[in-house]
């Protein structure tokens, strides 16, 4: 018989009896009664948008090296003090430092709450800087946990870390790309933000109850477990006690909402563009990048954080590329690394060391170390996170290990991401090449359209940046119709031809893009160009100049429109008479006649007009609107182009890559264009971090003059994916892919004549101008005699197809269903087909793949049979002494010679066995009679080399730098007189 004692049966009724004591507290009162009151604070400025609290305020202002700490939007300052004894403030207090605490208060008690913004957040941040600084004399360190971090690190760049003594976060994501929440793929992370920044949050909030429930939903098992065990221990105060106040900040009195907007903006450019690590990211008009922070960093890890990922935070490493960035790693998830016992014993201690040895009053903390440089942010950042993850998940549930699955995670991460990056690219692509097939002659489509459509369907999206200013579509399309109003004012109608003489400015596109939207068509003139000229070939007689060129426009004798300028602009003619100053003229006050229609450009109509060659030579190249159009789809769909991406416009405008493919290709892909004052190196370096810009345009040997520079500022890591332009030089190309890695270069070729694009997608053939783009002119190589300057037919009498390596004139198709163009051809490989020759020469490797090997009117007719020059060039601008490099050739007598002159790089020597082995890659008749060095080559206002003045200067005189072609070694000797009076007898060299 089992004895029944009084404490058997006393025990457990005790047990129920405090349990039931305890849960009708907790229904009652939200949780345990704990007696803790909170640690005493003033508030120190009370401002719309924040409250600048100051605990312990009865120490001496300026006393001790002040941390500032920011929470993120959806948690209460409370935060910092959840607990008196092991909470932030108090911690650091005891160990020296003044804690001061940033209040952002609830949205929903706080007027105008609901419609803060991510900017009113980091504006306040930089606000409260200036207020502790002001109040205690003394730089700040400012710390944020999570989002209160990323307010941290904006609100430093925003001031380009003015006053701050070191910046410090906690579990705060950089690198959207490197760590999505659970390891999501970032392409299904993006696209979901992005649904949700312009479908829900744009009409939502995010209330304190969906805040706590995500943020439980991000470890369900942990919060199902912690719930359990509060539970489980209901009659035990004196075991829940020490935790109560924690629980409850996480379970009900921590959370507050998000404003929608704010959301909006948070998902838009740190999700969906990345911007904290592309940089870029605006904050009230102003362009922000994280590379502008120099103040020291340090950045507190967690190695089971689901939410700040470990590569994500480490992506400040490389965001902010001039400042020491140390990091301190904790065995914590996402809370723990605020709250909590390993908080309590390692973080807020750590935090205060920091402080004292930033400011030289204590040694370095041991568990900071310096960030590596190696991390790879090419590394699937998903499969370590989700690994640990799961190891840490299961060691809760079950104390098992976990490192079975990780590589299954990992594989299958990496192969989704991959499929899901390849269709998004084709799902990109599809749209733009169907666009490009439905193109008809009677199709409306032009620059202004384009434009238009944009506005339209994104009236908030980002048209372009200039002057670290972002001006929105519906800003721009406004500037362009309020533009439009002032040319009908002055007259002009559509189908009118109209000069633009202009630097490459927001002025500029707006005038183009202005004309285009009446229905005229833009005459680009270059700046400095012969504009008399230019006046007789095209026929104008008005120009849309900006201030920089108004008096050369003057002189022309032509009606002048004046336009941009900015606000402190002045000009140097007098305005009056023939002088029009189209700023003057009030848009509202203009009738629209009946007759305006916009964007009245169909496809097989001129749109714009390009300029080249100079005096006599000078050339009209006409391009229709579906030759612009096929240019921007092409370029768009090349190089892959989208909203993500930031255009920079180093190309000019009147240049037809500046066109084409510059503009063409970021109005096409609805990509941001940044615009650029000059091309200066260190001006380069900073915007291209400011703006976050993905893709640089050029032309010819621009990004020499930013790869020479003396001092180049910009870091070892960059957001620039991609090169693209025309006419890249080997070397260069070679020394930009160096210098930018893992950037590529895509080079294109783009004819006036027809609808011929190429590019060399892959980049792997340097030098190479590639296939034709899809939806563009089909080609051809029509073989061609390049000394008689005729094709070659073969036994029917039609034009012999070149086969591969084989040098013949490129031929496009015409495009059907419209009048053959000027010099086009028909029956040319069979009866009744039209093919539009351009003026250049290719040959076609066994690949497909087409090189350029001269223009027709260039090509040298030596004794021996045509020379190409650019075969020459290509192999002088693989030698890395090189600099520039042109072949031309040069008439002694009765005698063609092919001459190839080349520049030093400062500080280099190039010896006469290395131009020898570079041009052994060249068949001996195809190889230069004389090499020379000379002290420049000049280049065009579009960086192009020019070989006239050399060509006009004659044979380069007798020296020894002066290198002949010996035919019986294959190899090349000094050229002295002796030699050279044997070699050209009919005329002395030089």
């Amino acid at each position: 018989m089992v004895e029944i004692s009084a404490e058997s049966v006393i025990g457990p009724i005790q047990r129920l009896v405090a349990t039931a004591q305890n849960g009708l507290e907790v229904i009652r009162f939200g949780g345990l009664e704990t007696g803790a009151t909170g640690t005493p604070f003033d508030v120190v400025e009370r401002k719309p948008m924040y409250r600048l609290r100051r605990y312990f305020p009865t120490e001496e202002l300026g006393s001790r090296p002040p941390v500032v700490l920011v929470p993120p939007m959806m948690i209460s300052a409370e935060v910092y003090d959840v607990t008196t004894d092991a909470g932030a403030v108090g911690i650091l207090h005891k160990a020296g430092i003044d804690p001061w605490v940033v209040d952002f208060g609830s949205p929903a008690t706080e007027e105008g709450g609901w419609e803060r913004t991510l900017a009113d957040h980091v504006v306040a941040v930089s606000d409260v800087i200036d207020d502790v600084r002001r109040h205690t004399g003394r730089d700040v360190h400012l710390g944020g946990y999570s989002q209160g971090g990323m307010f941290c690190y904006q609100a430093g760049a925003y001031r380009h870390s003015k006053n701050l003594a070191s910046i410090i976060a906690f579990g705060s994501p950089v690198d959207a790309v490197a760590g999505m929440p659970l390891g999501l793929p970032a392409n299904i992370a993006a696209k979901g933000a992005e649904f949700l920044a312009d479908h829900v949050f744009n009409r939502l909030a995010v209330t304190d109850q969906m805040a706590r429930t995500g943020f439980q939903l991000l470890d369900p098992i942990k919060t199902v477990k912690a719930r359990w065990d509060f539970v489980r221990q209901l009659h035990d105060r004196e075991a829940l006690l020490p935790r109560e106040q924690q629980r409850r900040f996480l379970m009900t009195d921590g959370w507050v909402p998000w404003s929608g907007p704010a959301v909006a903006e948070l998902l838009k450019q740190f999700v969906v563009h990345n911007r904290m690590m592309s940089g870029g990211f605006v904050v009230r008009d102003q362009l922000i990048t994280l590379a502008d922070l120099t103040c020291p960093i340090l950045a507190f890890v967690g190695e089971v954080d689901d939410i700040g990922q470990p590569a994500s935070v480490r992506g400040i490493r490389r965001a902010a590329a001039r400042a020491e960035v140390f990091e301190a790693t904790l065995r914590a998830g996402h809370f723990g690394l605020v709250v909590g016992g390993t908080a309590e014993r390692q973080t807020w201690p750590g935090v205060a060391a920091w402080a004292l040895w930033r400011e030289g009053l204590g040694p370095k903390p041991d568990i900071v170390h310096e960030m590596s440089a190696d991390n790879d942010p090419e590394a699937p950042a998903s499969v370590g996170s989700v690994g640990s993850r799961f190891a840490h998940t299961a060691a809760t549930v079950a104390e098992v290990g976990a490192g079975v699955g990780r590589e299954i995670v990992g594989f299958a991460s990496n192969a989704f991401r991959g499929t899901l990056e390849l269709s998004s690219e084709a799902a990109r692509a599809l749209p733009r090449l169907s666009r490009l097939g439905q193109i008809q002659p009677h199709t409306r489509i032009s620059l202004g359209g384009l434009l238009a459509e944009q506005g339209r369907r994104a009236p908030l999206g980002e048209c372009f940046l200039f002057d670290d200013r972002v001006h929105t579509n519906a800003a721009v399309n406004t500037r362009i119709d309020n533009v439009v109003r002032g040319l009908i004012q002055v007259g002009l109608r559509p189908a009118a031809h109209v000069g633009v003489l202009m630097e490459t400015r927001p002025s500029a596109l707006v005038t183009i893009a202005a004309l285009s939207r009446l229905g005229a068509v833009a005459i680009l003139l270059p700046p400095g160009s012969d504009l008399a000229r230019a006046a007789e070939l095209t026929g104008i007689d008005t120009v849309v100049a900006d201030p920089d060129n108004v008096k050369n426009a003057a002189a022309t004798g032509l009606k002048v429109l004046v336009l941009g300028g900015g606000e402190n602009r002045g000009l140097d003619v007098e305005v009056g008479g023939n002088v029009v100053d189209l700023e003057q003229i009030d848009p509202g006050a203009v009738r629209i006649p009946a007759w305006y229609k916009p964007n009245p450009g169909l496809a097989r109509e001129l749109g714009f007009v390009l300029l080249s060659g100079s005096g006599a030579s000078m050339e009209a190249k006409p391009v229709t609107n579906h030759r612009w159009a096929l240019s921007a789809f092409g370029t768009a769909t090349s190089a892959d182009l989208d909203r993500n991406d930031t255009v920079y416009c180093l190309a000019p405008l009147h240049h037809s890559s500046g066109l084409l493919v510059s503009l063409g290709g970021a109005v096409a892909g609805g990509s941001r264009i940044a615009l650029s004052r000059s091309l200066d190196p260190s001006q380069f370096a900073d915007e291209v971090h400011r703006y976050g810009v993905t893709v640089v345009t050029y032309t010819w040997t621009m990004m020499r003059e930013i790869l020479d520079a003396e001092e180049f500022p910009l870091g070892r890591d960059h957001p620039v994916r991609l090169f693209i332009g025309s006419g890249m030089p080997v070397g260069l190309w070679q020394r930009t892919t160096d210098r930018f890695k893992p950037a590529r270069v895509l080079e294109f070729y783009a004819s006036i004549e027809g609808d011929v694009v190429l590019a060399n997608v892959s980049g792997n053939k340097m030098g190479c101008k590639g296939r034709s783009v899809p939806g563009t002119a089909h080609v051809e190589l029509a073989a061609y005699d390049a000394v008689a300057g005729r094709f070659l037919e073969d036994d029917e009498g039609f034009v012999r197809k070149c086969v591969d390596d084989e040098v013949g004139l490129l031929l496009g198709r015409a495009t059907s269903g419209v009048e053959i163009p000027h010099g086009g051809m028909r029956g040319v490989f069979t009866q009744g087909d039209s093919w539009v020759p351009t003026e250049n020469l290719f040959r076609r490797d066994a690949d497909g793949d087409y090189w350029l090997v001269d223009n027709k009117h260039t090509v040298v007719k030596a004794p021996r049979g045509p020379v190409y020059t650019q075969p020459i060039v290509d192999q002088l601008d693989e030698i890395g002494e090189v600099d520039l490099a042109v072949a031309y050739g040069v008439e002694s007598g009765n005698t063609q010679y092919a001459v190839a002159a080349v520049t030093v790089r400062a500080g280099a020597d190039l010896p006469i066995e290395v131009v020898s082995e570079a041009l052994r890659g060249l068949p001996s008749n195809d190889r230069p009679d004389l090499v020379h060095i000379v002290d420049q080559i000049p280049v065009s206002s579009t960086f192009r080399p020019s070989a006239r003045e050399l060509r006009t200067a004659g044979l380069p005189k007798p020296g020894p730098t002066t290198w002949c072609y010996d035919g019986h070694d294959g190899a090349y000797k000094e050229l002295t007189e002796e030699v050279a009076s044997r070699l050209f007898p009919t005329e002395g060299a030089g």
